[in-house]
This record gives structure tokens, C-alpha cells and sequence, in this order.
């Protein structure tokens, strides 16, 4: 667990890091990593930014996911391998939540859903302000979770995972928005998946998922996204606690 005092020193590190832009020069991994690939026998440059995360194996994730130190465009599991896209692109968009819903029911995995809109939302604030952290409270005290977004993905991991591994530090959980319904249904489905159950159970996982989304979407929770990405030294990470209602240690 965790103090304010000590966690401190750890974000203001890392989110001084991640103000700096990295694009990618390669188009066919563009959408996929925020790391500059260069062809050919030139070296991969891996800046110590989380976008690393990244660039760890592929997003169909089973339980067993192993992360290689080399590059690794990611691999999104399709729609169509995990329910029958065809099948379903006559029903209601309730319907078709209802059917996601139950299919992740005691999968270990997690299903939901949103509008298109608050995609759009969501997938646009995070173009302009990528990370965040979220506490995640366990017993008497709380674990720091560093949050990723790269629409279409979220990625989760422990701060003091990366604190201690830094680019080399694996996601706890990863998050997939499937837009394949988005102008038809007004519909996004949503999977998570929990690469480490050891580190994070599916009811943490959903909360982390729910709560980011919050700080995405809610226009006060925002204001705090955009001060950690771009007004570093005035983020405090008290101010994410009170929002949340969780005690500053």
C-alpha cells in the first residue's frame, strides 16, 4: 500500500516523462504504438514512456500471456472470433448488449458496452491526454494503478510495477472498444481482459475500467486528467482520492 507523501514522487517522475509526444514512423503500426520504429537494421528506439507497454504481445489475451522484450505490432482479437458479428447485425442494439453481456458471464473475462458518442468522447480526450492514475483500494490501504489509453485499448499496470521494471513492465489488465456496431447500432462493445490474476481479481478489474472511463467522460473528473498530463506540477494525487471518496493516507 501506498501514502500520498511517497506516491507522490513516483507520479510527478513519471508524468513530468509523459508529456513528451512519440509517434510512430512506421504506418502499419501507427494506430498500434506510440514508439518510433525504424526499418531495417537501425535499432528500435523504446523511450522510457509507459506507451511501451504497448509494444508487449498481442490483445486477444488468454491468462497465460507471455510479454517479449522485442517489437510486437498489437494483435487485436476480432469481433467475429469472439461472437457471430453476422448473426447479430439485425438485432437491437439492447439485444446485442444482452448477448455480450452473458457471453463474458463467468468467462473470466469482462463485457459492457457504450454509446458511440461517449466513445468518440472518450477516444478524443484521450488523443490529447493518454495517461492517468487511479488508486485501487484494498483493505486499509490503496495500490497505485497507471492507466494507459491508446483507443481502441486501455491498458492497466501497477505503478510500482513500472516504478521497478519500467519499460519492461507487463499490463495487469487490457481493455478493447470494438466500434463494428458504432454507426449502425450506436453500440461499442467493450472486452477486458485480466492478464494477471494474481495481481488483480475481475471485480477490481471492472471497477478500474468503470472508473477510468469516469475520469474520461465526467467533465470535473477530466479537469484532473488534463492537470496530470499537462500541468504536472500542479496534479495532486490527494485530489483523486477525495474525488473517489477514499481517505488520504
Amino acid at each position: 500500500m501506498q501514502r500520498v507523501s511517497s506516491a507522490s514522487r513516483i507520479w510527478r517522475s513519471i508524468a513530468s516523462k509523459v508529456r513528451n509526444p512519440f509517434t510512430s514512423t512506421d504506418s502499419s503500426t501507427r494506430s498500434f504504438s506510440a514508439v518510433s520504429v525504424v526499418s531495417g537494421s537501425k535499432k528500435v528506439h523504446q523511450p522510457e514512456i509507459p506507451c511501451d507497454f504497448l509494444k508487449r504481445g498481442s490483445l486477444g489475451f488468454c491468462r497465460t500471456s507471455k510479454f517479449a522484450s522485442g517489437f510486437n505490432p498489437l494483435q487485436p482479437k476480432p469481433l467475429d472470433s469472439i461472437v457471430d458479428v453476422h448473426g447479430l447485425k439485425d438485432r437491437y442494439p439492447e439485444d446485442i448488449a444482452s448477448v455480450w453481456d452473458d457471453y463474458h458471464i463467468g468467462r473470466g473475462h469482462i463485457g459492457a458496452s457504450m454509446k458511440s458518442k461517449l466513445y468518440h468522447l472518450l477516444e478524443h480526450r484521450a488523443s490529447e491526454c493518454r495517461y492517468f492514475v487511479i488508486p485501487l483500494w484494498r483493505g486499509s490501504g490503496y495500490t497505485t494503478m497507471f492507466v494507459q489509453v491508446q483507443a481502441p485499448h486501455i491498458l492497466f499496470t501497477g505503478l510500482e510495477d513500472y516504478k521497478a521494471r519500467g519499460t519492461q513492465a507487463a499490463p495487469y489488465f487490457v481493455v478493447t472498444f470494438y466500434t463494428e456496431f458504432a454507426d449502425s447500432k450506436d453500440l461499442v462493445l467493450i472486452r477486458g481482459d485480466v492478464v494477471f490474476t494474481s495481481k488483480l481479481t475481475d471485480s477490481e478489474a471492472k471497477w478500474l475500467l468503470e472508473t477510468a472511463q469516469s475520469f474520461y467522460l465526467n467533465d470535473v473528473r477530466y479537469k484532473l486528467v488534463e492537470r496530470f498530463n499537462r500541468e504536472t506540477r500542479d496534479f495532486e494525487f490527494k485530489d483523486v482520492l477525495q474525488v473517489l471518496d477514499m481517505p488520504v493516507l
